[in-house]
Order: C-alpha cells, then sequence, then structure tokens
C-alpha cells in the first residue's frame, strides 16, 4: 500500500484528486498545489465523494496544527499530527460523516416507500375500478327487475 501510494501521489499533477484501481481497492489520492499529499484506500463501497472530503479535511486540519516550514522540510514519518484518528473515526459511516451523502440516502429511502406506496395505490384503483363495474351491473339488473315487477304488478284496470 505504501508503494503504490508513493507511486500514485508522483503522478499525480499538482493542485488535482486522483481516484486509481488498485486490485480489489480504489487508491484516493489528492495532491495540493503546494505539495502537500494524502491517500485514501479503501474498497469499492465507499464513496469517492466522501474520500476526497476526507482528504481534503484531514490535510486541512494538517495545515492548521502542523506549520508549513516543519512539515517541508522533516523527513517522512517525522511529523506527527494527533487529529488523524478523531477525523478517521468520523469517517468511518459514509452516511453521518458527509451530508449530501446521508441526504442522498434518505432520498433513496423515500423513493423506495413511495414506489411501494404507489404500487398498493395503483393496486387498490384496480379493485375500485372492479367495483364500480359491478355497481354498475347491479344497477342495470335493478332497473330491469323494476320494469319486470312494474309490468307484473299491473293486474286489472277497472273502467
Amino acid at each position: 500500500m505504501k508503494f503504490t501510494s508513493k507511486v500514485v501521489v508522483e503522478r499525480t499533477e499538482r493542485g488535482t484528486r486522483v481516484s486509481v484501481k488498485e486490485q480489489e481497492y480504489l487508491c484516493h489520492v489528492y495532491v495540493r498545489s503546494d505539495g502537500l499529499s494524502a491517500v485514501v484506500i479503501s474498497d469499492h463501497e465507499y464513496p469517492n465523494r466522501v474520500a476526497h472530503t476526507l482528504l481534503m479535511k484531514v490535510m486541512d486540519d494538517f495545515c492548521t496544527a502542523v506549520p508549513q516550514a516543519t512539515w517541508m522540510s522533516s523527513q517522512e514519518n517525522a511529523v506527527t499530527f494527533l487529529g488523524l484518528d478523531v477525523t478517521l473515526a468520523r469517517f468511518q459511516e459514509p452516511r453521518e460523516a458527509d451530508m449530501l451523502t446521508k441526504l442522498q440516502a434518505d432520498v433513496d429511502e423515500t423513493k423506495i416507500i413511495l414506489h411501494s406506496t404507489i404500487t398498493a395505490l395503483l393496486e387498490r384503483g384496480e379493485k375500485l375500478d372492479d367495483l364500480v363495474a359491478k355497481s354498475d351491473d347491479l344497477s342495470a339488473q335493478s332497473k330491469v327487475f323494476y320494469k319486470t315487477a312494474r309490468k307484473t304488478n299491473q293486474c286489472c284496470h277497472l273502467y
């Protein structure tokens, strides 16, 4: 993972974000214009957008905590960043970490509920159509019965 991360960072232009597939994982890289780089390795289920949001958040927090002169002049792994564990813990669940992802999940759930409601409504509509048809038939039969009963009840007329 370390080798792959180094290669991808070296091949990524400054000021860009890239996601590269490596075997069954995705390697998300962000190289800022000042040369600071960060890498997140995730599976395919972790959303790209959330991974890049994580990279930007970690890098912003790192720049706030560690002055640029310190990390520019130090050796690899010489600078410690204490805020990383908290941010990584927060981003373990993508739906909770990113509001847009959470909203999208809520919209998807609402869409599923709406589809099932519409399906049930259409089924009820078909049943209502059957009832209306039966009601029309019953009305026509009652009219025929009424006419027949009226003719049958006419027995005699007195003149």
